[in-house]
């Protein structure tokens, strides 16, 4: 199998990265693997998708970061849509919304030639544009969702933060990783500075505060609607935030644990998981609180390495073996 993953740049990667893992899983199990930075696209002369790549080396490797050095330091060549197998879609469009917006879409569009060339690319690059923002959570079953309004409109906001008891969060409709994410309540003397702030990106997300939100949330990984399963061991984390922080995001200081799957957990995956396989969202990573679904994560679901960790098993491999099937 050739397999090419794409990402934003080559220096925003990380060798804890999930990226990097199932890059390095992919090779291990003897497949060739490619890496994509989203400003290196073509389309070429033969109506195909090009890319000036970087090869992984096909050799053994002791470390995550021995790997990653020697992928980056290799040097880019042009290969089309006919030299690939498979297209992973692993970079976030959020991160390039302020500084690179040219590059926001780059992964979808140029993903989309690739699949028209006979590319299995994952997730659907049809759908993924439908879902570079958070409107596309708005399409989940309403049982499973909090309430939330999207608007710019600072007195429907008001009205929605009066209507739940003057608690509620507020973040942007597009973006990702807990940036600009706000709890605002009482104690909040700021309001419209906070609105404004958040409205100068664009649309707003009013949310209702779910108080279970306090002792964290889950990040459950899917593959194909369904949740990771090894020896009865579930690829998931519970994430904790840290002290005197709303978001649970392991860059902005969270810490992980073991979670309890429970019933409303699994109630969550079965009201979802239709949705998710027939938009051909491949790999996903849902953020549970309590009996309610927070985000659907379809760009690049990060953390799948602590979970691992946390139960001495190998997802990565359980993902590489699954796109395999695909490809069959």
């Amino acid at each position: 199998m050739r397999i090419a993953f794409v990402i934003n740049d080559y220096d925003r990667e990380e060798p804890s990265f999930t990226t990097t893992r199932l890059a390095l899983q992919a090779l291990q199990m003897g497949h060739e693997v490619y890496y994509i930075a989203v400003a290196d696209f073509s389309y070429t002369a033969s109506e195909q998708m090009g890319a000036h790549a970087k090869k992984a080396p096909a050799k053994k490797f002791r470390s995550l970061k021995v790997f990653m050095d020697a992928v980056f330091k290799a040097e880019k060549k042009l290969i089309e849509s006919k030299d690939l197998d498979v297209l992973m879609l692993r970079n976030d469009p959020s991160i390039d919304l302020e500084e690179r917006p040219w590059a926001q879409y780059a992964g979808i569009v140029f993903g989309q030639l690739a699949k028209k060339n006979g590319v299995l690319v994952l997730n659907n690059p049809d759908i993924l544009g439908r879902a570079a923002n958070k409107m596309y959570f708005q399409y989940f079953p309403e049982s499973v969702r909090p309430e939330t309004i999207i608007t710019r409109n600072i007195g429907e906001i008001k009205a929605f933060y009066t209507a739940h008891k003057k608690n509620i969060i507020l973040k942007p409709l597009q973006g990702s990783g807990g940036k600009n994410v706000f709890l605002v309540n009482e104690r909040n003397q700021n309001f419209n500075q906070i609105v404004d702030a958040i409205g100068r990106d664009g649309y707003i997300v009013a949310q209702e505060y779910l108080p279970k939100a306090s002792k964290g949330d889950i990040r459950l990984f899917l593959l194909n609607g369904k949740p990771i399963e090894i020896d009865g061991k579930i690829a998931a984390i519970h994430r904790s935030q840290a002290s005197g922080d709303i978001r649970s995001n392991l860059h902005q200081g969270g810490s992980v644990s073991v979670p309890k799957i429970t019933r409303a957990v699994s109630d969550i995956v079965d009201a979802v998981s239709y949705k998710l396989i027939k938009d051909g969202m491949f790999l996903v990573g849902l953020d549970i609180v309590g009996d309610k679904l927070m985000e659907v994560n379809v760009f690049s679901p990060g953390g799948m390495g602590h979970a691992c960790r946390l139960n001495d098993v190998n997802y990565f491999e359980e993902v590489i073996k699954a796109i395999e099937q695909e490809l069959e």
